[in-house]
């Protein structure tokens, strides 16, 4: 079996881990300048992280009982159903602010030495904050409609959230830079994502996939990651550990295809702008 490229080894990215703490001071201006943006010109600001996912239960919770679209079946099916559409939304979130993370930066990047990677980092983390941030709403909401469960799979959540991170950061990196040589890259990622959406088991369980599918559809690492973010919380899903295991695995090789990539597409940034 062949190794893999140096530059995507570990051992290569220590350097740019190195580069990165030295710039430590910018990426975190950048992070909270990419959180204050999103609610610059609202009124209730800040406050919209935690509405925004408020909000978006109570629609779901009413509408699904109005049209009486839950699933007879399982009992859960609407805490399913918030669960995945709120870790969809970090990925979502992440993807669409890394098609403008050096585009829309273009005088910082002709004018100011840095690592250009910290561009797309910054719009990763702050999302995370966000993440982070909504998630207690989530637990809130699984505790009083009593499906909140802490079992064996809670203790992946920490392997879980990384995972995610691994992923969203890889690709991250990579629409960022391929953005600036193909600018469709934006509309194009419409129709991706739409895809990806329903290709992912956010309206439904990966056990719904028809078994003859199941194999080619543990590729997609959001199958692994919505899965176990919903063992974490629910106690569901059995074969979540092994599911996450697979997506770490192409989750991290998705980041280090990112990080080669935006390497050697960099020093021509400064052209395409």
């Amino acid at each position: 079996m062949t190794s893999p490229p140096r530059h995507m080894t570990l051992c290569a990215m220590v350097p740019l881990f190195r580069e990165i703490y030295g710039f430590r001071d910018l990426l975190w201006i950048l992070v909270a300048r990419n959180i204050k943006i999103r609610y610059k010109r609202s009124a209730l600001g800040f406050l919209w992280t935690f509405l925004n996912p408020i909000f978006m239960i109570i629609i779901y919770s009413i509408f699904l009982k109005i049209l009486k679209a839950f699933d007879a079946s399982d009992p859960v099916y609407l805490q399913k159903l918030v669960t995945g559409i709120i870790v969809w939304q970090f990925l979502a979130m992440c993807t669409g602010d890394a098609l403008h993370a050096v585009l829309g930066n273009a005088n910082l990047v002709k004018k100011t030495s840095f690592p250009r990677i910290i561009l797309p980092l910054s719009t990763v983390l702050a999302n995370l904050v966000n993440f982070l941030l909504v998630l207690p709403i989530l637990i809130i909401f699984l505790f009083a409609t009593g499906a909140f469960s802490m079992g064996a799979a809670s203790i992946l959540l920490p392997l879980i959230i990384l995972t995610q991170l691994a992923l969203c950061l890889g690709l991250s990196l990579i629409l960022s830079g391929l953005n600036l040589f193909f600018r469709d890259t934006e509309h194009l990622m419409s129709a991706v994502m739409l895809a990806w959406f329903f290709l992912s088991p956010i309206i439904y369980d990966f056990s719904h996939i028809p078994e003859r599918f199941q194999r080619l559809a543990m590729l997609n690492p959001m199958c692994g990651i919505v899965t176990g973010y919903r063992a974490a919380f629910l106690g569901t899903d059995l074969m979540a550990p092994r599911l996450v295991g697979l997506s770490l695995l192409i989750s991290w090789l998705v980041l280090a295809i990112g990080v080669a990539l935006f390497q050697r597409w960099q020093v021509t940034f400064g052209d395409k702008l």
